[in-house]
């Protein structure tokens, strides 16, 4: 399978944007074209159970961003991952690593990472919600943790109609057809030697900040980047700052 993708500009360096864990493509409105603007080749896509991607087979997602660049004849990209997007971001650059020049990870997740009791609690009212059949009150869950205090109405609408897109494509998949666990560890992740901007947001959930931290000091070659006024969502909250930060990325990083 193909995942369902945009392209838009033209130049020399590819750019792939991967989405979070409640959003798909749409969540990168705000830099999709700009990145474009800034001279780069950039792509968008869903990922398995989210947007227009289906679930078909057993599927492990960098695996999918892998057959993706093929498709597309990209031999590597730097890769802007968002929340779950970051942690697939991560998987790819240890399974393919030369598929990988660079990584931009917001408020990203990591292999292998612990979640917190706290978290783990948020989890377990998640389900219950589902197992209730009260998908109304586990998206707006969803909006109200994962969106900080920049994001406005508008954002929020997109969140909610996204969160539920993937709600209810992944409801309706069956179990056989769930992602294959990378098993992937810290210690795969200190091999990584592309350059990583690590973003970290002030109002994030912790957990997230403690995956930062982490990333930090793991990866042989990061820089880290803390905005205070960012929940978990920085590319939805102030789009156009986000998108700056990306672009002075990826100037720095194709520069180098």
């Amino acid at each position: 399978m193909t995942l369902s993708h945009d392209l838009a500009g033209n130049g020399p360096s590819t750019v792939v944007l991967l989405h979070s864990g409640v959003c798909d493509r749409r969540m990168w409105d705000g830099q999709f074209s700009a990145l474009a603007e800034a001279g780069h080749r950039v792509v968008r896509c869903d990922l398995r159970g989210f947007g227009e991607t289906p679930v078909d087979a057993a599927h492990t997602h960098a695996d999918d961003v892998r057959d993706l660049l093929d498709h597309l004849g990209v031999d590597a990209a730097v890769v802007v991952g968002s929340s779950f997007g970051g942690q697939v971001a991560l998987e790819l650059a240890v399974r393919h690593p030369g598929r990988v020049s660079a990584l931009a990870l917001l408020c990203s997740g990591m292999p292998g990472f612990a979640p917190s009791d706290e978290l783990r609690a948020w989890g377990g009212r998640e389900d219950e919600l589902l197992e209730a059949g009260d998908l109304d009150g586990a998206v707006e869950l969803n909006v109200d943790t994962w969106l900080g205090p920049e994001a406005d109405e508008t954002a929020r609408a997109l969140v909610r109609e996204m969160q539920r897109r993937a709600f209810e494509v992944q409801l309706a998949v069956p179990d056989e057809f769930s992602p294959v666990r990378t098993g992937i560890t810290a210690d795969d992740l200190a091999g990584i030697k592309a350059p990583a901007l690590v973003v970290a947001g002030g109002h994030d959930v912790p957990d997230f900040r403690a995956v930062a931290d982490e990333l930090t000091r793991i990866l042989p070659d990061a820089r880290r980047v803390d905005l205070d006024w960012a929940g978990h969502l920085p590319a939805l909250e102030r789009p156009e700052e986000t998108a700056r930060l990306l672009t002075d990325f990826l100037a720095r990083t194709t520069a180098s």
